[in-house]
């Protein structure tokens, strides 16, 4: 089972949705890189469920590092880090062991772990495990700010309802990271709500897509075939529980335009090279050209509703009919915008270590 993603800047994730924990393995971190408890508390805030567009399932996340960090600096040593699963209902799940609830991955799992697997709440595939991954990533992306490169994702869309664009990138996202909601437009904000809510009041769920910007990542960042930005960057957001998509700057529309509108030019401005437009996402051959990185994802409606689905059993190999109970959330979109900021931050810290060496980050 292949639970480590990365090359110079490692990260292991371990634990199942209803074990006693959940937790990370950083490798490969410049030692001296100083660690921010609020910093990661406040991007672990940011993931948790908020009133009734999410699961009433509430977490403290009470996280612990155990390894890797003396007085608040790392000491380039692994870093493992603990989160505790406290609000366990695993009786919720005993009375579908055997049953494949539609779009989770109850079916697979069985095909790949032959009933071995934990099966409570989504074991190790589930939702839950992401908070490990957001404990991990605050701590590169604290680490990157320091360096002057700054990530965020705002919802750009959910239940149909459309967000603004980014605007003034650095100052879009630094308001973002304040916001448990997370779009541009607060007047939006309500909208989605009460969108989900409806959702939720009929038994059923929604999807949306994320919208993410990178920036002060410098140019030259990358690999020209198989480590390229955008293969690193994808092989980790496919790696979040929902996502069914990608794009990077333009992304599909450039399956309509001209080389002519479809082309950043590039210009001098104050000394530095820049492009005129952006629909690269700024990435050229794989490898970043000092322009913000922008991509997009789509993001699934929660797999689990409360209506009545055609299933199987495959212990007895029979047809029967699926009635959920639990706890689970109407839409995972905006609980996953701070999970993509952290996959993002790890990617680019273990870019940066790769072209310059992992004492960059230092």
């Amino acid at each position: 089972m292949k639970n480590t993603f990365g090359n110079s800047v490692a990260l292991t994730l371990f634990g199942e949705s209803h074990g006693e924990y959940i937790g990370a393995v950083i490798d490969g971190l410049a030692p001296g890189i100083e660690i921010n408890n609020e910093y990661i508390a406040n991007m672990l805030s940011l993931r948790r469920p908020s009133g009734r567009i999410s699961t009433q399932r509430i977490e403290k996340d009470e996280y612990k590092i155990v390894s890797g960090v003396v007085n608040n600096v790392t000491t380039g040593t692994p870093i493992t880090i603990l989160i505790p699963n406290a609000d366990v209902k695993s009786a919720d799940y005993s009375q579908i062991e055997t049953i494949a609830r539609p779009s989770h991955a109850d079916f697979t799992a069985q095909c790949k772990y032959h009933g071995y697997q934990d099966t409570r709440g989504g074991g190790h595939f589930s939702g839950r495990i992401t908070a490990a991954l957001v404990a991990a990533g605050a701590v590169c992306k604290c680490a990157l700010e320091q360096k002057g490169i700054f990530i965020g994702t705002h919802i750009k869309k959910c239940a149909g309802i459309s967000d603004r664009e980014f605007c003034d990138l650095l100052g879009d996202i630094k308001a973002l990271s304040k916001k448990t909601f997370a779009v541009l437009d607060d007047d939006k904000s309500e909208k989605m709500k009460e969108a989900i809510e409806v959702s939720a009041e009929n038994g059923d769920s929604v999807g949306g897509a994320l919208e993410t910007a990178i920036v002060g990542m410098p140019a030259g960042i990358g690999e020209p075939w198989f480590d390229t930005v955008e293969s690193m960057l994808s092989h980790v957001i496919f790696s979040i529980p929902a996502v069914k998509g990608i794009e990077f700057g333009a992304g599909f529309s450039f399956a309509d335009m001209t080389g002519s509108s479809a082309n950043d030019e590039f210009k001098i401005e104050n000394g530095k090279v820049v492009t005129t437009t952006n629909n690269n996402g700024g990435i050229n051959g794989g490898i970043t050209n000092g322009m913000p990185v922008v991509f997009r994802t789509a993001i699934k409606p929660t797999p689990t509703i409360f209506k009545e689905q055609n299933t199987i059993d495959f212990k007895t190999m029979e047809n029967v009919v699926l009635n959920a109970k639990g706890r689970h959330d109407p839409a995972i979109v905006h609980r996953a915008r701070v999970v993509q900021d952290a996959v993002s931050a790890i990617v680019m810290c273990d870019a940066l270590a790769m072209r310059f060496g992992t004492d960059f980050l230092k």
